[in-house]
Protein backbone atom coordinates (compact mmCIF):
# COMPACT_ATOMS: atom_id res chain seq x y z
CA UNK A 1 0.00 0.00 0.00
CA UNK A 2 1.74 3.23 -0.60
CA UNK A 3 1.84 6.10 1.54
CA UNK A 4 -0.64 8.14 -0.06
CA UNK A 5 -3.40 5.50 0.15
CA UNK A 6 -2.74 5.09 3.18
CA UNK A 7 -3.24 8.72 4.45
CA UNK A 8 -6.57 8.54 2.42
CA UNK A 9 -7.73 5.70 4.51
CA UNK A 10 -6.54 7.28 7.63
CA UNK A 11 -8.12 10.32 6.87
CA UNK A 12 -11.66 8.45 5.51
CA UNK A 13 -11.33 6.35 9.17
CA UNK A 14 -10.98 9.13 11.40
CA UNK A 15 -14.04 10.90 9.41
CA UNK A 16 -16.33 8.12 9.98
CA UNK A 17 -15.16 7.50 13.96
CA UNK A 18 -15.77 11.01 14.27
CA UNK A 19 -19.43 10.09 13.06
CA UNK A 20 -19.83 7.67 15.76
CA UNK A 21 -21.14 9.56 18.63
CA UNK A 22 -20.62 6.30 21.39
CA UNK A 23 -17.42 6.15 20.22
CA UNK A 24 -16.11 9.94 20.76
CA UNK A 25 -17.70 9.49 23.95
CA UNK A 26 -15.32 6.83 24.94
CA UNK A 27 -12.19 8.16 22.72
CA UNK A 28 -12.88 10.91 26.18
CA UNK A 29 -13.35 8.72 28.49
CA UNK A 30 -9.84 7.27 27.64
CA UNK A 31 -7.98 9.78 27.04
CA UNK A 32 -8.99 11.15 30.51
CA UNK A 33 -8.16 8.00 32.14
CA UNK A 34 -4.94 7.97 30.24
CA UNK A 35 -3.74 11.15 31.74
CA UNK A 36 -5.36 10.62 34.77
CA UNK A 37 -2.85 7.23 35.22
CA UNK A 38 -0.21 9.10 33.82
CA UNK A 39 0.13 12.14 36.13
CA UNK A 40 -0.72 9.87 39.35
CA UNK A 41 2.62 11.17 40.70
CA UNK A 42 1.88 14.55 40.45
CA UNK A 43 -2.17 14.20 41.64
CA UNK A 44 -1.35 12.27 44.67
CA UNK A 45 2.11 11.67 45.88
CA UNK A 46 5.12 9.86 44.41
CA UNK A 47 5.95 6.37 45.61
CA UNK A 48 2.83 5.74 46.71
CA UNK A 49 3.02 1.92 46.17
CA UNK A 50 5.73 1.99 48.43
CA UNK A 51 3.57 3.79 51.48
CA UNK A 52 1.14 1.90 50.57
CA UNK A 53 2.93 -1.32 51.61
CA UNK A 54 3.83 0.52 54.72
CA UNK A 55 1.35 0.13 57.69
CA UNK A 56 3.85 2.44 60.12
CA UNK A 57 3.25 5.19 57.39
CA UNK A 58 -0.23 5.51 57.92
CA UNK A 59 0.21 5.56 61.54
CA UNK A 60 -1.14 9.47 61.99
CA UNK A 61 -3.88 8.86 59.53
CA UNK A 62 -7.64 8.18 60.61
CA UNK A 63 -9.00 4.39 59.89
CA UNK A 64 -12.09 3.92 57.94
CA UNK A 65 -13.58 7.49 57.86
CA UNK A 66 -15.62 9.07 55.23
CA UNK A 67 -14.30 11.14 52.93
CA UNK A 68 -14.37 15.56 53.71
CA UNK A 69 -16.98 16.65 51.18
CA UNK A 70 -19.54 14.05 53.67
CA UNK A 71 -19.63 16.75 55.58
CA UNK A 72 -22.01 18.40 53.02
CA UNK A 73 -24.93 16.04 53.64
CA UNK A 74 -24.79 16.04 57.44
CA UNK A 75 -26.96 18.87 59.85
CA UNK A 76 -23.47 19.28 62.09
CA UNK A 77 -20.15 18.81 60.84
CA UNK A 78 -17.34 15.43 61.61
CA UNK A 79 -14.12 16.76 62.53
CA UNK A 80 -11.29 17.64 60.60
CA UNK A 81 -7.66 16.32 60.94
CA UNK A 82 -5.77 18.64 62.45
CA UNK A 83 -2.10 18.61 63.07
CA UNK A 84 -0.23 20.89 65.45
CA UNK A 85 3.87 21.30 65.88
CA UNK A 86 6.08 22.63 68.29
CA UNK A 87 5.56 26.25 65.83
CA UNK A 88 1.91 25.87 66.38
CA UNK A 89 0.24 28.99 68.05
CA UNK A 90 -1.66 26.86 70.43
CA UNK A 91 1.02 25.20 71.48
CA UNK A 92 3.24 25.74 74.09
CA UNK A 93 6.33 24.09 75.86
CA UNK A 94 8.17 24.43 78.76
CA UNK A 95 11.52 22.95 78.59
CA UNK A 96 13.14 23.07 82.12
CA UNK A 97 15.95 21.26 83.52
CA UNK A 98 14.54 18.08 84.99
CA UNK A 99 11.32 18.43 83.26
CA UNK A 100 9.45 19.38 80.25
CA UNK A 101 5.97 20.68 79.99
CA UNK A 102 3.71 20.60 76.47
CA UNK A 103 0.27 21.82 76.28
CA UNK A 104 -1.75 21.95 73.15
CA UNK A 105 -4.85 23.73 72.90
CA UNK A 106 -7.96 22.10 70.97
CA UNK A 107 -11.12 23.68 70.50
CA UNK A 108 -13.83 21.67 69.77
CA UNK A 109 -16.75 23.92 68.31
CA UNK A 110 -20.35 23.51 68.41
CA UNK A 111 -20.43 23.01 64.34
CA UNK A 112 -19.01 19.11 65.31
CA UNK A 113 -20.97 15.77 65.92
CA UNK A 114 -18.32 13.94 67.82
CA UNK A 115 -14.75 15.23 69.52
CA UNK A 116 -11.76 13.71 66.80
CA UNK A 117 -11.13 9.98 66.00
CA UNK A 118 -7.83 9.82 68.06
CA UNK A 119 -4.64 11.73 69.04
CA UNK A 120 -1.04 10.94 68.25
CA UNK A 121 1.79 12.09 69.48
CA UNK A 122 5.10 11.33 68.31
CA UNK A 123 8.54 13.28 67.30
CA UNK A 124 10.47 12.39 70.96
CA UNK A 125 14.17 12.48 70.50
CA UNK A 126 15.30 10.98 74.09
CA UNK A 127 19.52 10.86 74.15
CA UNK A 128 20.02 8.89 77.56
CA UNK A 129 24.21 8.73 78.35
CA UNK A 130 25.58 4.88 77.60
CA UNK A 131 25.07 2.51 80.80
CA UNK A 132 22.39 5.12 82.52
CA UNK A 133 19.69 2.39 83.77
CA UNK A 134 17.65 5.79 83.52
CA UNK A 135 15.10 6.76 81.12
CA UNK A 136 12.66 9.63 80.48
CA UNK A 137 9.34 9.11 81.94
CA UNK A 138 6.37 10.72 80.13
CA UNK A 139 2.81 11.49 81.41
CA UNK A 140 -0.78 12.23 79.73
CA UNK A 141 -3.29 14.30 80.48
CA UNK A 142 -6.36 15.81 78.96
CA UNK A 143 -7.85 18.59 80.46
CA UNK A 144 -11.81 19.08 79.40
CA UNK A 145 -14.20 22.48 80.05
CA UNK A 146 -16.30 21.13 82.79
CA UNK A 147 -12.87 21.16 84.75
CA UNK A 148 -12.27 17.36 84.58
CA UNK A 149 -8.64 15.80 84.25
CA UNK A 150 -8.53 12.64 82.40
CA UNK A 151 -5.28 11.02 83.44
CA UNK A 152 -4.40 8.67 79.89
CA UNK A 153 -0.80 8.01 80.59
CA UNK A 154 1.28 7.76 83.13
CA UNK A 155 5.07 7.41 84.10
CA UNK A 156 5.70 5.38 80.98
CA UNK A 157 9.42 4.94 79.68
CA UNK A 158 10.01 7.19 77.09
CA UNK A 159 12.39 6.19 74.11
CA UNK A 160 13.48 7.97 70.55
CA UNK A 161 10.92 7.15 67.66
CA UNK A 162 7.90 6.09 70.47
CA UNK A 163 4.40 7.59 69.96
CA UNK A 164 1.77 7.80 71.83
CA UNK A 165 -1.70 6.74 69.91
CA UNK A 166 -4.96 7.77 72.19
CA UNK A 167 -7.95 5.77 70.72
CA UNK A 168 -5.62 2.63 69.64
CA UNK A 169 -3.59 1.67 72.82
CA UNK A 170 -5.45 -1.01 75.09
CA UNK A 171 -3.40 0.34 77.76
CA UNK A 172 -4.85 3.98 77.00
CA UNK A 173 -8.41 2.71 76.75
CA UNK A 174 -8.40 1.05 79.72
CA UNK A 175 -7.48 4.14 81.51
CA UNK A 176 -10.18 5.97 79.57
CA UNK A 177 -12.47 3.19 80.74
CA UNK A 178 -11.26 3.50 84.89
CA UNK A 179 -11.62 7.14 84.64
CA UNK A 180 -15.26 7.02 83.14
CA UNK A 181 -16.41 4.72 85.75
CA UNK A 182 -14.91 6.43 88.37
CA UNK A 183 -17.02 9.73 87.43
CA UNK A 184 -20.12 8.09 86.96
CA UNK A 185 -20.19 5.59 89.91
CA UNK A 186 -17.45 7.03 92.11
CA UNK A 187 -16.18 3.92 92.44
CA UNK A 188 -12.43 3.11 91.57
CA UNK A 189 -11.85 -0.47 89.24
CA UNK A 190 -8.61 -2.19 88.84
CA UNK A 191 -7.60 -2.95 84.69
CA UNK A 192 -8.87 -6.39 84.99
CA UNK A 193 -11.75 -5.38 85.58
CA UNK A 194 -12.52 -3.35 82.53
CA UNK A 195 -14.91 -5.32 79.78
CA UNK A 196 -12.51 -7.27 76.83
CA UNK A 197 -14.41 -5.41 74.21
CA UNK A 198 -13.62 -2.00 75.68
CA UNK A 199 -10.36 -2.69 74.61
CA UNK A 200 -10.93 -4.51 71.08
CA UNK A 201 -13.38 -2.31 69.83
CA UNK A 202 -15.14 -0.15 71.80
CA UNK A 203 -14.92 3.63 70.92
CA UNK A 204 -12.99 4.96 73.69
CA UNK A 205 -11.96 8.52 72.49
CA UNK A 206 -15.68 10.07 72.12
CA UNK A 207 -16.13 9.76 75.76
CA UNK A 208 -13.65 11.83 76.29
CA UNK A 209 -14.93 14.77 74.91
CA UNK A 210 -18.19 13.64 76.09
CA UNK A 211 -20.75 14.94 78.95
CA UNK A 212 -20.43 12.79 81.79
CA UNK A 213 -23.22 13.94 84.04
CA UNK A 214 -25.56 11.34 84.60
CA UNK A 215 -28.07 14.32 84.42
CA UNK A 216 -27.98 14.24 80.52
CA UNK A 217 -28.44 10.63 80.01
CA UNK A 218 -31.76 8.39 80.50
CA UNK A 219 -29.97 5.70 81.69
CA UNK A 220 -30.41 5.81 85.45
CA UNK A 221 -28.07 2.68 86.64
CA UNK A 222 -24.79 2.95 86.61
CA UNK A 223 -23.85 -0.04 84.68
CA UNK A 224 -26.25 1.45 81.58
CA UNK A 225 -25.19 5.15 82.16
CA UNK A 226 -21.26 4.01 81.22
CA UNK A 227 -22.53 2.07 77.93
CA UNK A 228 -24.38 4.78 76.88
CA UNK A 229 -21.67 7.52 77.63
CA UNK A 230 -19.48 5.10 75.30
CA UNK A 231 -22.27 4.45 72.68
CA UNK A 232 -24.49 7.40 72.75
CA UNK A 233 -22.43 10.19 74.00
CA UNK A 234 -23.44 14.26 74.38
CA UNK A 235 -20.91 15.91 72.91
CA UNK A 236 -19.14 18.30 75.40
CA UNK A 237 -18.11 21.47 73.49
CA UNK A 238 -15.13 24.03 74.17
CA UNK A 239 -11.29 24.01 74.80
CA UNK A 240 -9.10 21.28 75.89
CA UNK A 241 -5.83 21.17 76.72
CA UNK A 242 -3.51 18.11 76.15
CA UNK A 243 -1.08 18.25 78.56
CA UNK A 244 2.46 16.10 78.23
CA UNK A 245 4.95 16.16 81.22
CA UNK A 246 8.25 14.48 80.51
CA UNK A 247 10.50 13.58 83.92
CA UNK A 248 14.26 13.96 82.94
CA UNK A 249 17.01 11.90 84.44
CA UNK A 250 20.42 13.46 85.52
CA UNK A 251 22.28 14.26 82.00
CA UNK A 252 19.02 12.93 79.76
CA UNK A 253 17.84 15.44 77.46
CA UNK A 254 14.66 15.08 75.20
CA UNK A 255 14.38 17.19 72.02
CA UNK A 256 11.04 17.49 70.64
CA UNK A 257 12.58 19.79 67.45
CA UNK A 258 9.81 17.06 65.44
CA UNK A 259 6.98 16.95 67.68
CA UNK A 260 3.57 16.46 65.74
CA UNK A 261 0.45 16.14 67.77
CA UNK A 262 -2.15 14.96 65.50
CA UNK A 263 -6.24 15.13 66.53
CA UNK A 264 -7.10 12.32 63.97
CA UNK A 265 -10.41 13.34 62.07
CA UNK A 266 -13.77 11.59 61.47
CA UNK A 267 -13.46 12.51 57.69
CA UNK A 268 -10.54 12.55 55.64
CA UNK A 269 -9.56 13.04 52.31
CA UNK A 270 -11.24 13.33 48.79
CA UNK A 271 -12.45 9.25 49.22
CA UNK A 272 -11.87 8.71 52.37
CA UNK A 273 -9.33 6.03 54.39
CA UNK A 274 -9.47 2.26 54.78
CA UNK A 275 -8.90 0.32 58.25
CA UNK A 276 -5.03 0.92 57.84
CA UNK A 277 -5.61 4.78 57.26
CA UNK A 278 -4.77 4.40 53.73
CA UNK A 279 -5.69 7.25 51.33
CA UNK A 280 -8.00 5.63 49.10
CA UNK A 281 -8.17 8.36 46.77
CA UNK A 282 -4.55 8.03 45.76
CA UNK A 283 -5.23 4.20 45.58
CA UNK A 284 -7.92 4.57 43.00
CA UNK A 285 -5.92 6.95 41.43
CA UNK A 286 -2.74 4.40 41.26
CA UNK A 287 -5.19 1.79 40.41
CA UNK A 288 -6.47 3.07 37.32
CA UNK A 289 -2.46 2.63 36.01
CA UNK A 290 -2.59 -1.01 36.83
CA UNK A 291 -6.20 -1.84 35.27
CA UNK A 292 -5.35 0.25 32.20
CA UNK A 293 -1.34 -1.87 31.73
CA UNK A 294 -3.06 -5.11 32.18
CA UNK A 295 -5.97 -4.62 30.27
CA UNK A 296 -4.62 -3.65 27.32
CA UNK A 297 -1.64 -5.51 27.55
CA UNK A 298 -3.39 -8.78 27.97
CA UNK A 299 -5.84 -8.00 25.11
CA UNK A 300 -2.93 -6.60 22.63
CA UNK A 301 -1.11 -9.75 23.54
CA UNK A 302 -3.72 -12.42 23.42
CA UNK A 303 -5.34 -10.76 20.09
CA UNK A 304 -2.10 -10.84 18.22
CA UNK A 305 -1.31 -14.71 19.20
CA UNK A 306 -5.20 -15.81 18.49
CA UNK A 307 -4.63 -14.27 14.99
CA UNK A 308 -1.38 -15.58 13.88
CA UNK A 309 -2.38 -19.10 15.42
CA UNK A 310 -5.93 -18.84 13.28
CA UNK A 311 -4.08 -17.25 10.02
CA UNK A 312 -1.44 -19.66 9.98
CA UNK A 313 -4.07 -22.85 10.64
CA UNK A 314 -5.94 -21.76 8.32
CA UNK A 315 -3.21 -21.56 5.32
CA UNK A 316 -0.98 -24.68 6.41
CA UNK A 317 -4.76 -26.82 5.99
CA UNK A 318 -4.41 -30.55 5.89
CA UNK A 319 -2.83 -32.58 9.06
CA UNK A 320 -1.21 -29.26 10.36
CA UNK A 321 -5.03 -27.69 10.78
CA UNK A 322 -6.06 -29.98 12.59
CA UNK A 323 -3.45 -30.86 15.21
CA UNK A 324 -3.58 -27.23 15.23
CA UNK A 325 -7.32 -26.83 15.79
CA UNK A 326 -6.94 -29.74 18.35
CA UNK A 327 -4.57 -27.67 20.34
CA UNK A 328 -7.19 -25.24 20.48
CA UNK A 329 -9.98 -27.18 21.44
CA UNK A 330 -7.44 -28.92 24.44
CA UNK A 331 -6.71 -25.27 25.61
CA UNK A 332 -10.81 -24.50 24.97
CA UNK A 333 -11.35 -27.31 27.72
CA UNK A 334 -9.15 -25.98 30.56
CA UNK A 335 -11.24 -24.18 33.14
CA UNK A 336 -9.33 -21.47 33.43
CA UNK A 337 -10.72 -20.24 36.79
CA UNK A 338 -10.47 -23.32 39.07
CA UNK A 339 -6.85 -23.10 37.65
CA UNK A 340 -5.96 -20.32 38.39
CA UNK A 341 -7.04 -20.93 41.80
CA UNK A 342 -5.54 -23.68 42.35
CA UNK A 343 -2.19 -21.82 41.31
CA UNK A 344 -3.38 -19.13 43.79
CA UNK A 345 -3.56 -21.48 46.35
CA UNK A 346 -0.11 -23.54 45.92
CA UNK A 347 1.60 -19.84 45.68
CA UNK A 348 -0.05 -18.01 48.44
CA UNK A 349 -0.52 -15.38 45.85
CA UNK A 350 -0.39 -14.64 42.14
CA UNK A 351 2.25 -11.33 41.13
CA UNK A 352 0.88 -9.29 38.45
CA UNK A 353 3.50 -10.52 35.80
CA UNK A 354 2.08 -13.77 36.48
CA UNK A 355 -1.47 -12.82 36.29
CA UNK A 356 -1.00 -11.25 32.62
CA UNK A 357 0.67 -14.89 31.26
CA UNK A 358 -1.95 -16.17 32.70
CA UNK A 359 -4.70 -14.36 31.52
CA UNK A 360 -3.09 -14.29 28.06
CA UNK A 361 -2.40 -18.29 27.94
CA UNK A 362 -6.16 -18.33 28.76
CA UNK A 363 -7.31 -15.76 26.38
CA UNK A 364 -6.32 -16.24 22.98
CA UNK A 365 -8.57 -19.49 21.76
CA UNK A 366 -11.74 -17.30 20.91
CA UNK A 367 -9.82 -15.26 18.36
CA UNK A 368 -7.92 -17.81 16.75
CA UNK A 369 -11.29 -19.67 15.60
CA UNK A 370 -12.99 -16.70 14.04
CA UNK A 371 -10.04 -15.49 12.46
CA UNK A 372 -9.34 -19.51 10.69
CA UNK A 373 -12.71 -18.74 9.33
CA UNK A 374 -11.82 -14.94 8.23
CA UNK A 375 -8.45 -16.75 6.87
CA UNK A 376 -9.69 -19.64 4.81
CA UNK A 377 -11.95 -17.12 2.92
CA UNK A 378 -8.42 -15.43 2.16
CA UNK A 379 -6.56 -17.93 1.49
CA UNK A 380 -9.10 -18.74 -1.54
CA UNK A 381 -8.04 -14.90 -2.97
CA UNK A 382 -6.55 -14.86 -6.41
CA UNK A 383 -3.33 -12.16 -5.11
CA UNK A 384 -2.73 -15.22 -2.44
CA UNK A 385 -2.57 -17.95 -4.98
CA UNK A 386 -0.34 -15.62 -7.15
CA UNK A 387 1.70 -14.87 -4.51
CA UNK A 388 2.36 -18.74 -3.97
CA UNK A 389 2.55 -19.32 -7.70
CA UNK A 390 5.41 -16.42 -7.82
CA UNK A 391 7.60 -18.55 -5.11
CA UNK A 392 6.43 -16.90 -2.00
CA UNK A 393 7.32 -18.75 1.12
CA UNK A 394 4.54 -19.36 3.74
CA UNK A 395 5.85 -16.51 6.37
CA UNK A 396 5.57 -13.76 3.67
CA UNK A 397 2.15 -14.92 2.37
CA UNK A 398 0.50 -15.09 6.13
CA UNK A 399 2.26 -11.73 7.57
CA UNK A 400 2.31 -9.87 4.14
CA UNK A 401 -0.78 -10.60 2.21
CA UNK A 402 -3.48 -12.56 4.96
CA UNK A 403 -2.42 -10.88 8.22
CA UNK A 404 -3.34 -7.32 7.10
CA UNK A 405 -6.78 -8.27 6.30
CA UNK A 406 -7.50 -9.08 9.66
CA UNK A 407 -6.48 -6.07 10.73
CA UNK A 408 -9.70 -3.87 11.21
CA UNK A 409 -11.19 -6.91 13.52
CA UNK A 410 -7.86 -7.05 15.21
CA UNK A 411 -8.62 -3.30 16.18
CA UNK A 412 -12.01 -4.21 17.51
CA UNK A 413 -11.33 -7.73 19.25
CA UNK A 414 -8.18 -5.34 21.28
CA UNK A 415 -11.12 -3.03 22.29
CA UNK A 416 -13.65 -4.95 23.26
CA UNK A 417 -11.42 -7.33 24.94
CA UNK A 418 -9.70 -4.96 27.18
CA UNK A 419 -12.45 -4.75 29.80
CA UNK A 420 -12.57 -8.52 30.23
CA UNK A 421 -9.29 -8.52 31.34
CA UNK A 422 -9.68 -5.79 33.67
CA UNK A 423 -12.75 -7.22 35.04
CA UNK A 424 -11.12 -10.85 35.12
CA UNK A 425 -7.99 -9.31 37.13
CA UNK A 426 -10.00 -7.44 39.49
CA UNK A 427 -11.49 -11.01 40.33
CA UNK A 428 -8.88 -12.89 40.52
CA UNK A 429 -7.44 -9.71 43.30
CA UNK A 430 -11.11 -10.32 44.73
CA UNK A 431 -10.93 -13.60 45.60
CA UNK A 432 -7.69 -13.00 47.40
CA UNK A 433 -5.34 -14.55 44.35
CA UNK A 434 -3.84 -11.28 43.46
CA UNK A 435 -0.31 -9.49 44.58
CA UNK A 436 -1.26 -7.97 48.04
CA UNK A 437 1.48 -5.92 47.60
CA UNK A 438 -0.12 -3.77 44.28
CA UNK A 439 -2.36 -1.08 44.27
CA UNK A 440 -4.91 -2.08 42.01
CA UNK A 441 -9.18 -1.87 42.14
CA UNK A 442 -9.37 -5.65 42.83
CA UNK A 443 -6.99 -5.49 45.99
CA UNK A 444 -9.03 -2.20 47.70
CA UNK A 445 -12.46 -4.48 47.06
CA UNK A 446 -11.18 -7.72 48.78
CA UNK A 447 -9.39 -5.98 51.55
CA UNK A 448 -13.34 -4.37 51.53
CA UNK A 449 -14.37 -7.19 51.55
CA UNK A 450 -12.38 -9.19 54.17
CA UNK A 451 -13.00 -6.44 56.66
CA UNK A 452 -16.79 -6.60 55.84
CA UNK A 453 -16.96 -2.88 54.59
CA UNK A 454 -20.50 -3.46 53.02
CA UNK A 455 -22.44 -4.48 55.78
CA UNK A 456 -20.58 -2.01 58.03
CA UNK A 457 -21.37 0.64 55.97
CA UNK A 458 -18.06 1.84 54.52
CA UNK A 459 -19.90 2.86 51.25
CA UNK A 460 -16.34 5.47 50.45
CA UNK A 461 -14.28 1.77 50.32
CA UNK A 462 -16.48 -0.20 48.12
CA UNK A 463 -18.20 2.32 45.41
CA UNK A 464 -15.17 4.03 44.27
CA UNK A 465 -13.04 1.47 42.58
CA UNK A 466 -16.29 -0.65 41.49
CA UNK A 467 -17.47 2.53 39.43
CA UNK A 468 -13.29 2.41 38.22
CA UNK A 469 -14.16 -0.71 36.98
CA UNK A 470 -17.21 -0.28 35.36
CA UNK A 471 -15.93 3.45 33.90
CA UNK A 472 -13.04 1.10 32.08
CA UNK A 473 -14.87 -1.35 30.90
CA UNK A 474 -17.77 0.94 29.58
CA UNK A 475 -14.79 3.06 27.67
CA UNK A 476 -13.37 0.27 25.52
CA UNK A 477 -16.95 -0.60 24.74
CA UNK A 478 -18.49 2.17 23.37
CA UNK A 479 -14.76 2.31 21.71
CA UNK A 480 -14.74 -1.59 20.25
CA UNK A 481 -18.26 -1.32 19.62
CA UNK A 482 -17.73 2.13 17.38
CA UNK A 483 -14.81 0.26 15.38
CA UNK A 484 -16.65 -2.64 14.62
CA UNK A 485 -19.59 -0.66 13.13
CA UNK A 486 -16.78 1.60 11.31
CA UNK A 487 -14.86 -1.64 9.97
CA UNK A 488 -17.26 -4.31 9.69
CA UNK A 489 -19.06 -3.77 6.09
CA UNK A 490 -21.52 -6.58 6.94
CA UNK A 491 -22.85 -4.04 10.46
CA UNK A 492 -22.71 -0.84 7.98
CA UNK A 493 -25.00 -1.81 5.89
CA UNK A 494 -27.78 -2.43 8.58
Amino acid sequence: MRWVDFKESLSEFANEFKREKTGMLGLILLILLVVVAAAAPIITEPNFPDKWRDPQYWEAYPQTVPPTWYNMFTSKDLVPQQVYTVDSPNVHVDNQKRSMTIEVQYNLSDDYYYGPKGILIKGFNVTVPPGSPFQPKISVYLERPDGRTVPLVEKKPLSSGMSIAIGRDGNIKKATYIWLYKEVTGKTISPDDVPVEVVLIRDMVRPLFAVVDPSAYSSKNATGLVDEIISNPQTLHGTYTLKVTITKPFRTDVKVDNLHVTFLGRVYGSMGTDYQGRDLWAAIIWGSRVSLVIGITVSLLSTIIGIVYGVTSAYLGGNADEVLMRINELFSSIPSLPILILIGATMGHIPLSMIVLLLVVFGWMGIARISRSMALQIKEQTYVEAARALGAGTGRIIFKHMLPQLLPYAFAVIALNVPIAVISEASLSFLGLGDPTSVTWGQILHDAEVQSAATKGYWWWVLPPGLGIAVVGLTFVLIGTALDRILNPRLRRL
